[in-house]
């Protein structure tokens, strides 16, 4: 694996019929590093990722990899080189998970070529980093949908991809399984350098895994960099229309988003100071409100992973 691959949008615009979903964005993804992709319901983030992938073409601008436009190479070359995992998968009827899993192998498979030992290699790896190896039997059809949603991340594991692009990948899983899944694309990153783009919806968990962290609002991107310079309690409040307090995550050290909603405004008002121009002089230390009160929820809500 390499970290010197380049994923870069300049200019895209992109949609889908008569409308247009990503308006004229210009976004560098940094190699070898796992960035998270935030923002509200239809602000684009799926067709971001798509157009990324080839699988919609530009209206406007394009995308390149390694300087090189990904909707002009052909799609077996891309594969060897850039993953994804949609947010949406259909496998075929019948079809047996480790079945499923060799068909990450494809893109490295010439017209007369047999399969090898690296693939075997590769597909067993990929059950065994998703906890799959029991399933490698059973008809896909039979999972449960956080089972399904392990066994498409080992397909995408076992294209052993140096880029991978994946929509909401901890979809269908329980708590416990979400965070296994972030944490094995942590070790993903740090052991073979693979540069990881996901598209995630918990603010928290994007702050905590990502290195980089992109935020998005009406087909566009709205702030991106480091998560504690994205993730602010008014970044949260443009982006998502939400009120909040960001404190510092006890676990990780990262920014900790703290919704205050309709029922606890009256007590966040009491005791809040007013928020900076960017988020930052609003936020809270660790285990303290800005009255000095003790924030137990800080604490509470933080999930514990091996990966940050």
């Amino acid at each position: 694996m390499t970290t010197s691959h380049t994923l870069v949008a300049e200019g895209l615009t992109v949609g889908y019929g008569d409308r247009t979903v990503v308006h004229d964005l210009s976004l560098v993804v940094p190699p070898g590093s796992v960035t998270a992709i935030v923002g509200p319901n239809a602000c684009g983030k799926s067709t971001l990722l798509r157009a990324m992938a080839r699988l919609l073409a530009p209206r406007g601008g394009h995308v390149l990899l390694d300087g090189a436009a990904v909707h002009r190479t052909p799609a077996k070359a891309l594969a060897r080189t850039l993953g994804l995992l949609p947010q949406s998968s259909i496998a075929p009827e019948g079809i047996t998970v480790a079945d499923l899993v060799g068909r990450g192998r494809h893109p490295h498979q010439g017209l007369f070529s047999r399969w090898t030992r690296e693939d075997d290699l590769a597909v067993a790896e990929a059950l065994e980093a998703t906890d799959t190896v029991q399933l490698a039997e059973r008809p896909v059809d039979e999972l449960s949908g956080g089972q399904r949603q392990r066994v498409w991340i080992a397909m995408a594991l076992a294209q052993r991809t140096d880029v991978l692009l994946l929509d909401e990948p901890t979809t269908f899983l329980d708590v416990s399984h979400g965070v296994e899944v972030l944490d094995l694309l942590t070790d993903l990153n740090r052991a073979r350098g693979t540069t990881v783009v996901m598209v995630l919806h918990d603010l928290n968990m994007a702050a905590r895994y990502a290195d980089h962290l992109v935020a998005m609002v009406d087909g566009a991107v709205h702030a991106s960099g480091a998560p504690a310079d994205v993730l602010t309690e008014a970044c949260v409040r443009t982006v998502f229309g939400l009120d909040c307090r960001v404190v510092e995550d006890p676990v990780s050290g990262r920014p900790l988003m703290v919704p205050i909603g309709r029922h606890h405004a009256g007590r966040a008002a009491a005791g809040a100071e007013p928020d900076g121009a960017d988020g930052a002089d609003g936020a809270v230390g660790a285990g303290s409100a800005p009255d000095g009160a003790p924030v137990p929820a800080a604490g509470d809500v933080a999930l514990v992973g091996r990966g940050r």
